[in-house]
């Protein structure tokens, strides 16, 4: 299968498309489609990328991915593992033209406008917002006719009212890949996913690249906007949160299992990210759940 672009199977008899991914894993290449995509993860852990884009996802997570933006979920590695609990989530795919070529271009439909250019840098809601449009979520699949529209518009509507999200890119302009971009940088962003636990040198990734480590850096900032390094300790910070939730290590020991060298390292590199301390995040970890 390509890498870019993603062609969504919706059939004739649907102007919206309902997915259902329950299998060990979810596909984990880069990837892009032109319809906008609401993603309710039920149950998985891992790490999203969206646009320029690095962080966990979990369980009850809700998201939009815009329209055209490279992304991909990749689960933890314990869901690779023949033993994996499985991981399983429901989507739902619209474009512009879902409810008729001119429905967005409706006086009344001002507010969506809005909402449709904000899903442009992909959008991660509260949980109350979630909980909202969660047994929508789980029964749009099973409505027809009219009904399944009404309820699709009903998430859209709950979603364009809400305040309470965070956006996730930094910018709504869409780097468009071609094919052999895409596949590189999905060749770059696997590998990192899969090795950010031991030290990674630019030699190394950038030979992957067939390419010398300057061309690779200066390669890599354009289509990212953001260096290597950078991306490289994102991963990294997103795998200590997960364990940090766990109470099962010492931050040390996360630190280490992390792919960090040394704890100040790891606890500056900490702060930037996710802008308070480990200990901090722990704090706010508990209370949250």
């Amino acid at each position: 299968m390509k890498v870019l672009p993603f062609k969504i199977p919706k059939t004739e008899s649907e102007s919206f498309r309902v997915q259902i991914d329950e299998s060990p894993y979810f596909y984990d290449t880069l990837h892009k489609h032109g319809e906008i995509q609401i993603t309710l993860i039920v149950k998985s852990e891992g790490t999203l990328i969206c646009g320029d884009y690095v962080g966990e996802f979990t369980e009850g997570d809700l998201f939009i991915v815009g329209a055209n933006q490279p992304h991909v979920l990749r689960n933890n590695k314990e869901f690779y593992e023949e033993n994996s609990s499985g991981a399983y989530a429901i989507s739902l795919f619209f474009d512009i033209n879902s409810f008729g070529h001119n429905f967005f271009s409706l006086p009344e439909s001002g507010e969506l406008n809005l909402f449709l250019n904000r899903t442009k840098r992909g959008l991660k809601f509260s949980n109350k917002i979630r909980d909202k449009i969660k047994p929508t979520m789980f029964s749009i699949g099973h409505q027809v006719g009219i009904n399944r529209i009404i309820e699709m518009l009903k998430v859209i509507q709950i979603l364009s009212e809400a305040e309470d999200y965070k956006y996730l890119a930094t910018s709504n302009v869409i780097k468009d890949y071609d094919e052999t971009v895409g596949k590189r940088m999905n060749l770059i962003f696997q590998f990192t996913l899969k090795e950010y636990y031991r030290d990674i040198s630019l030699d190394e990734v950038s030979s992957l690249a067939s390419m010398t480590p300057n061309a690779f850096c200066r390669y890599f900032k354009q289509r990212t906007r953001k260096t290597y390094v950078n991306f490289l300790n994102e991963i990294r910070i997103s795998n200590a949160c997960k364990l940090l939730r766990s109470n099962d290590l010492t931050v040390s020991q996360i630190c280490y299992q992390s792919g960090f060298n040394n704890l100040s390292h790891f606890n500056r590199n900490f702060k930037k990210i996710q802008g308070c301390s480990p200990s901090e995040y722990i704090k706010k970890a508990t209370v949250s759940y």
